[in-house]
């Protein structure tokens, strides 16, 4: 084993607590539970887990030292991601009274784009990227050996919780959501709801520094 099991459980124990503090990945798989169903809040976590194996794998290369030399780069990628998320917003609210309102829940967002938006929002997060080359190396230690291996074990145990926290909430949204989606006032506040979460997390991620 490349890690102690000390770091191990302090690793554990420190990403737990801040994933199940509320944050924008969080948010953003609760819209997508609440509007599309447990199916598509399960594919939201599994596109915002893929996005953190990139992180992790930048990490690990130590690409992000391009964000601290080049500034541009952080701010060009955040902006994209922030336009993003308004987008899908935007798109959600503008769409609350089409005839898909009507549809069966399983059609109200489809897992494809669940999945894509969950990789998207989150692989255009600069923040995350900072966030994990910051955080990893904190429990990577040189001397046990083996420092690629040491990403992979930390890496799979961030994935692994991110599915069980974000998945947890995002199977509970749908199943809420599914119950709520059932009266046709309560889907378009849904729908409205949704659409303003993703843009409060779209100007969030604009204005931060």
């Amino acid at each position: 084993m490349p890690i102690t099991e000390q770091a191990l459980v302090a690793f554990a124990l420190t990403t737990t607590i801040a994933m199940i503090t509320p944050g924008p990945d969080m948010l953003f798989v609760l819209g997508c539970g609440i509007r599309g169903g447990p199916r598509a809040g399960l594919l939201a976590t599994a596109g915002i887990a893929t996005s953190e194996a990139v992180h992790i794998a930048v990490a690990a290369a130590g690409l992000a030292a391009l964000f601290a030399a080049v500034p541009a780069a952080y701010m060009t990628v955040r902006i994209i991601g922030a336009a993003y998320l308004v987008y899908l917003g935007v798109r959600m609210i503008r769409s609350r009274n089409d005839d898909q309102a009507d549809t069966p829940l399983a059609d109200a967002l489809p897992g494809r784009r669940a999945y894509l938006s969950g990789l998207m929002t989150n692989l255009l997060n600069p923040k995350m990227v900072v966030f994990t080359i910051a955080f990893l190396p904190q429990f990577i230690d040189p001397r046990q050996g083996a420092v690629w291996a040491q990403f992979v074990v930390l890496g799979a145990i961030m994935i692994v919780l991110e599915f069980l926290v974000d998945g947890t909430v995002g199977i509970l949204a749908g199943r809420i959501g599914g119950w709520l989606r059932r009266r046709r006032a309560a889907r378009r506040r849904i729908d409205v709801a949704t659409g303003g979460i993703f843009i409060g997390l779209g100007i969030r991620l604009a204005v931060q520094r």
